[in-house]
């Protein structure tokens, strides 16, 4: 499944009516319909900051709070292709009233040693995870209504726990329809294949894949987190994943929550 993010406003593009079209009549798997038509931006003068206000209120109509939808969006818009300087040659001229948003912005993503390609690829045997876990949708999650963050409350609050010095994984399995429809989040820890486990405690089977990995930057975990998954979507090679199974590794380096690093696990087709 060949599933992408507008690399202006990072809305998924799934069906054809939703891709943005070239001079010619083309389509772009680039860019959406919204943002890109007929070879251009629909707004050209648009800031990164202005996209994200113009996002946030559509989240939040859709049932997003305000300030977690304007936290996600600075944390993931300025890695796509549009605002990323490093990445585009389409970018546009900026107002100067909005000049220093604009660095300010694009700054945190180019002074920091997040990619928006992998930094390596490596081939993994299969994983057995136990913990908690939950079906939901990148839509539920982004509507504030999401699971995610009481899943990993209700993981260290379990009397399960291995020792404290164990990796944590945060996988996403089981996927129904790419980044679009349901899958399977366990938040927990490595187990053996045969091991028992307590009654309540879920499991993940993870299968023998290769995985492009992105490491975050070190910083606050509200923050490293949403970076890492935005270069990820705004990675142009989105047609290697098999949605066989992603996980985030949160190890030794992340043990202090304001000072976290976190490998992004994300399962390929195409050997390295």
């Amino acid at each position: 499944m060949n599933v992408t993010v507008c690399q202006s406003c990072g809305m998924p593009l799934t069906t054809p009516a939703q891709l943005g079209t070239e001079a010619d009549g083309t389509t772009t798997r680039e860019y959406c319909i919204y943002c890109y038509k007929e070879g251009k931006f629909e707004q050209p003068n648009l800031t990164l900051e202005g996209m994200i206000e113009m996002c946030t209120a559509i989240l939040n109509q859709e049932g997003m709070d305000e300030e977690s939808a304007r936290s996600m969006l600075h944390n993931q818009l300025p890695y796509l292709k549009r605002w990323n300087a490093s990445g585009s040659d389409r970018n546009v001229t900026l107002s100067a009233e909005h000049s220093d948003e604009y660095v300010e912005l694009n700054q945190t993503a180019s002074h920091n040693t997040l990619s928006t390609e992998p930094i390596r690829y490596v081939r993994l045997p299969g994983k057995r995870l136990a913990g908690v876990s939950a079906r939901t949708t990148n839509a539920i999650e982004m509507s504030g209504q999401g699971c995610i963050q009481g899943l990993w409350n209700s993981y260290f609050a379990s009397e399960h726990q291995p020792a404290p010095e164990t990796a944590r994984y945060g996988c996403y399995a089981d996927y129904t329809d790419g980044i679009t429809g349901e899958y399977t989040i366990l938040v927990g820890h490595e187990v053996g294949p045969d091991e028992s486990l307590p009654e309540g405690v879920s499991s993940v089977e993870l299968p023998p894949a290769t995985y492009a990995v992105f490491t975050s930057r070190k910083g606050p975990m509200s923050e490293v987190v949403g970076e890492a998954w935005g270069a990820v979507w705004a990675w142009n090679n989105q047609g290697e994943r098999t949605f066989t199974g992603d996980f985030e590794l949160y190890d030794e380096r992340s043990l202090d929550p304001e000072n976290v690093q976190v490998d992004l696990y994300i399962a390929v087709r195409q050997e390295k």
